[in-house]
């Protein structure tokens, strides 16, 4: 037993002076990302810097800008924008193919940029390109300003997520407004895909960048990145789970005092604090390192691999477009003057078997119509559950309309790791009684998949959303007591962090001194022999000296 105790306080001992700044740093950097994350564009600010499409002339309705590009093939979806290189362009998404294979996770293909005016195809993105594209995204600011090109790059501190790769390289330009904001461009198809305004640069270098260990990503470490993070998380976690079995063991709950009077041993007042604010905010440490482990998706722990869904059967197959007169299309002019005046963007689509035109503006849910009368068209009920009953080879069990948020389906600020994304209200969830337990929250509105998730996958929000940012709605609907609950216990990780550095440093010190000290007294006396041989060989001998 007392051997046990023993490796229990050395392990712990310099698992913390190895790992304590780490404690330190994510702490910090965890209450930095409260409220600067790290930079995204998400749809909502993407909208609100095109401009509207009633103000720019489109000569080619779609079937004849596809025509003119040589597209033939089935569509994913059709978008009109002012997106890229300031112009009316048509972006063509191919449908995805091979969708449904069991542990295989389809990543979307770069869409088509076509002219809508001449009918081109977008070849290359130059500097000038890029230009163009950054210009006309900042022309929606009252600041406006020329922009200016920075260069291009593959990846940097600002353009990790795996959710740019299609678009790589990308052009980075600099915009003459107030917020020095950085913008990117894809390399692929010239549009805006992220804008990086200086606070939220200077901040991530103290808080998400540094928070996930990006350093570590785009050198030679990035192909160990994952690994790093996920064995400095089991180490940290080991080491909160022996500093509070160390704690409870050192504490006098009851009974007599230590000679100093105190509960504690330790004499030191950096000793005494680590002791007493470990015990306090030892819980929420070890859930927060072991839930930061869990972030990570270690080990894909967390693949249930399940297959794909089958959006392309539940929507009666993939779009298709064509001039043939037995299916007429609705005009540009035609769909845009049964929206709104604010529209930035049309998205068509199929959707439950019908041809369907997404009109969307900056704020609010698009306007839905029907792609060959540009009438409004609603989604019934019966036809999305008939609809999304395709999804899966298996059988639906239940079918649930929400009308407000719940545990599984929320909203989160933009900024955070888990927001930006629409989550509208009302949502249709279906419940499969698949192997995996599947749920879809389908969007009744617009008959778009909001989203999956299965048992796998609930079980990482419980285990990550719940207890690494404590997603719990009776919570997040209460602020700022959610911001006051977590600012509290963020400052006492750090408090145990940095006393924790303290000790840490002040015991790794104290070792190397003395090592040193013995390394002296072992070197000393040999010194002082061969000292004393050099002397006696630079001295005389008798018989010279007579």
């Amino acid at each position: 037993m007392r051997h046990a105790k023993r490796w229990l306080y050395l392990a712990h001992r310099w698992l913390g002076v190895l790992l304590c700044s780490f404690f330190a740093m994510w702490f910090i950097s965890g209450l930095v990302m409260m409220y600067v994350g790290y930079p995204k564009l998400t749809h909502t600010e993407r909208l609100e810097h095109l401009p509207p499409l009633r103000d720019v002339p489109v000569a080619l309705e779609p079937a004849q800008a596809l025509q003119a590009a040589g597209v033939s093939g089935p569509l994913q979806e059709l978008r009109l924008a002012v997106a890229s290189g300031g112009r009316a362009v048509y972006l063509a998404t191919p449908a995805a193919p091979n969708e449904g294979i069991p542990g295989k996770r389809l990543r979307n293909a770069a869409p088509l940029v076509i002219d809508a005016n001449t009918g081109a195809v977008l070849r290359e993105v130059t500097a000038e390109y890029a230009m163009a594209s950054a210009h006309a995204f900042s022309a929606a600011s009252a600041e406006g300003g020329a922009p200016r090109y920075l260069g291009q790059i593959d990846e940097d501190a600002f353009t990790h997520s795996r959710a740019l790769d299609m678009h790589r390289p990308l052009h980075v330009l600099a915009l003459a407004d107030q917020a020095d904001t950085w913008l990117y461009v894809s390399g692929t198809t010239g549009e805006v895909v992220r804008d990086a305004p200086r606070t939220e640069r200077l901040w991530n270098y103290v808080g998400t960048w540094i928070h996930w260990l990006y350093p570590l990503r785009g050198n030679a470490f990035n192909a160990y990145w994952a690994d790093i993070v996920n064995w400095l998380s089991i180490a940290g976690t080991v080491l909160a789970l022996t500093g509070t079995v160390v704690g409870v063991l050192r504490w006098r709950f009851a009974g007599p005092r230590y000679k100093s009077g105190a509960r504690s041993p330790y004499p030191g007042a950096m000793l005494r604090w680590h002791h007493t604010v470990g015990l306090l905010f030892a819980v929420v440490t070890i859930t927060w390192i072991f839930s930061g482990l869990m972030s990570m998706n270690p080990w894909k722990l967390f693949d249930s691999g399940a297959p794909a869904l089958r959006t392309a059967a539940m929507h009666g197959g993939p779009l298709q477009i064509t001039p043939m007169a037995s299916n007429p299309m609705a005009s540009v002019q035609a769909l845009l003057a049964s929206a709104s005046p604010n529209t930035r963007e049309l998205r068509w689509a199929r959707t439950a078997g019908t041809p369907l035109v997404q009109a969307w503006a900056p704020t609010g849910a698009p306007t839905v119509l029907h792609a060959g009368t540009a009438q409004r068209h609603r989604l019934t009920p019966e036809t999305l559950y008939t609809a999304a009953a395709r999804l899966l080879d298996a059988p639906v069990q239940r079918t649930v309309t929400l009308t407000d948020y719940d545990l599984h389906y929320y909203d989160r600020a933009a900024h955070t790791m888990t927001g930006g994304t629409d989550k509208p209200l009302p949502v249709m969830r279906v419940v499969f009684a698949d192997a995996h337990a599947t749920w879809v929250h389908i969007d009744p509105h617009t008959g778009a998949v909001l989203g999956r998730t299965d048992s796998h996958r609930r079980t990482s929000r419980w285990l990550f959303g719940m207890l690494h940012s404590w997603d719990w709605l009776p919570l997040l609907e209460r602020r700022p007591l959610w911001d006051a609950v977590m600012i509290l216990l963020c400052l006492g990780g750090a408090a145990l962090s940095l006393t924790g550095v303290v000790v840490g440093w002040r015991r790794l010190g104290q070792k190397l001194k003395t090592q040193s000290h013995r390394i002296q007294a072992a070197y000393l006396p040999l010194a002082a022999q061969r000292a004393a041989q050099q002397n006696h060989r630079h001295q005389p001998h008798s018989h010279q000296r007579q």
